[in-house]
C-alpha cells in the first residue's frame, strides 16, 4: 500500500546479502507506485551482529547516495539508531513541506502539527446520557 505515502523505510538485513540485493527492486516498486516526493531512507538493520555482517556499510551508503536516498544503520534489538531513522525521515518530510518544494501530491497535505487534532478530539463528547 503507496496510496498517501510520504515517506519509507527500505529495510535489509546487514547479515543477509539477498534482503539487500531485493533493495532494487523493492525501490523500484516504491516509485512506480508512490508519491514522486516521498521521502526514502534505506537502513542495514541487525548491527549488533556485526561480525556476521554480509552487506559493506560503504556498498549500501554509496548506493542510497547513487540514488538519492537517506542511509542509516541500525540494531532493533539494542534500539540503536532505530529512532533516528524515523526522526530522520520526518525532518526531511518536514523540510520538503516547509520549503514549498512540493506544490502537488499527498506530501503537500502533511501537517507536522498535531494539537489541532487533540483540540478537536476533547472537543467531542465520548457518551451521551440518554
Amino acid at each position: 500500500y503507496y496510496r498517501g505515502a510520504v515517506g519509507a523505510l527500505l529495510v535489509y538485513d546487514i547479515t543477509k546479502h539477498l534482503t539487500y540485493e531485493s533493495v532494487e527492486r523493492w525501490l523500484k516498486e516504491l516509485f512506480d507506485h508512490a508519491d514522486p516526493h516521498i521521502v526514502v531512507m534505506l537502513v542495514g538493520n541487525k548491527t549488533d551482529l556485526e561480525s556476521e555482517r554480509s552487506v559493506p556499510t560503504q556498498e549500501a551508503k554509496d548506493f542510497a547516495e547513487k540514488k538519492g536516498l537517506l542511509f542509516l544503520e541500525t540494531s532493533a534489538l539494542q534500539s540503536t539508531n532505530v529512532e533516528a531513522a524515523f526522526n530522520k525521515v520526518l525532518e526531511e518530510i518536514h523540510k520538503k513541506v516547509n520549503s514549498k518544494e512540493v506544490v502537488r501530491g499527498s506530501i503537500n497535505a502533511v501537517t507536522l502539527n498535531s494539537s489541532r487534532a487533540e483540540n478537536e478530539e476533547n472537543k467531542k463528547p465520548c457518551c451521551k446520557n440518554i
